[in-house]
């Protein structure tokens, strides 16, 4: 049995992963802000998991921990994750202490890359990017089964793309990147109005014809069929899982994604030939990649 728990800016939710891959045990709390209430909310669930399974922590084949920032994997470090209010924290240290048992983190992206994965059942030589469409916009790589970081830890961090150098600011100073026309925060920075669901509620202006909506729109559809094009011409990954809050939306968002797949395909034979669209798989919504992906980072290979 292997654990995996994946830490959000709002809940934590552990799961128990069999040898099958099935998960046979969940358990979603809320998640503690700063240092002391990460630990205290990450330990609680991972001794409550134990608990409904009937296991104790040592029986667990594996811990893994999914949490958003930058992560160091070979010492479990964390720093950056400011929405948790984290800056250099030994989490994998500290948890390990907490819970008498090894400890591996990862970054939540990547951890979901790997959770991905074994959900759609890929073969160990087949690699596949996943991409997550959410308040931010990452993407992790599984390469011939095994999890990507690149040499300093940043594969996938296609959101710093440029695709419009005269589209709209980012916050990492930057105009027309993909983060800030296909992710949730970026889309809520150009529309600014409301509280609620800007996606959906640009997408609802759109289709009564307001015309700042579709052009927040077209960016949005055009944002998210580069990012797929991105991971397809640079690595040619056999698969991209699109995840993430936005993925949710379906047809919606990927209806308009399509069209551009086909308008480019249209237009070069090569691109046709690439067969992108043909790659692209949603997520299915709730699915827990990211702390099914975290139970699996024992079984992978780990930095030296």
């Amino acid at each position: 049995m292997r654990m995996g728990v994946d830490i959000g800016g709002t809940k934590t939710e552990a799961v128990a992963v069999a040898d099958d891959g099935s998960v046979v045990e969940s358990v979603r709390l809320a998640t503690g802000f700063g240092p002391r209430a990460v630990v205290a909310s990450t330990v609680d669930a991972a001794a409550s998991l134990a608990a409904a399974t009937g296991l104790r922590l040592s029986d667990f084949a594996t811990i893994g921990v999914g949490i958003p920032g930058a992560v160091d994997a070979a010492t479990g470090r964390v720093s950056h994750a400011i929405n948790l209010g984290l800056d250099h924290l030994p989490l994998g240290a500290e948890l390990a202490e907490r819970l008498g048992a090894p400890v591996r983190v990862e970054n939540d992206v990547n951890a979901a890359a790997l959770g991905a994965f074994h959900l759609f059942e890929q073969p160990a030589t087949a690699s596949m990017g996943y991409l997550n469409l959410g308040t931010g916009l990452a993407a992790g790589l599984v390469l011939r089964g095994e999890l990507w970081r690149g040499a300093r830890g940043g594969a996938g961090e296609i959101g710093h793309i440029l695709v419009d150098p005269a589209g709209p600011l980012d916050l990492d100073g930057q105009h027309g990147g993909l983060e800030v026309v296909a992710s949730g925060s970026g889309i809520a920075r150009q529309w600014g109005r409301g509280n609620g669901n800007a996606v959906s509620a640009v997408l609802d202006a759109a289709d009564s014809g307001d015309a700042e909506a579709l052009e927040i729109r077209r960016r949005l559809y055009e944002g998210v069929a580069a990012a797929v094009r991105i991971l397809v011409l640079t690595v040619d990954v056999d698969l991209v899982v699109i995840g993430g809050g936005i993925s949710s939306l379906g047809d919606r968002v990927m209806g308009g994604v399509g069209e551009i797949f086909a308008a480019w395909g249209a237009q070069s034979p090569f691109i046709f030939s690439l067969g992108i669209a043909d790659r692209v798989r949603l997520l299915p919504e709730g699915a827990p990649v990211a702390a099914l992906g975290a139970a699996h980072l024992g079984g992978i290979s780990w930095p030296k």
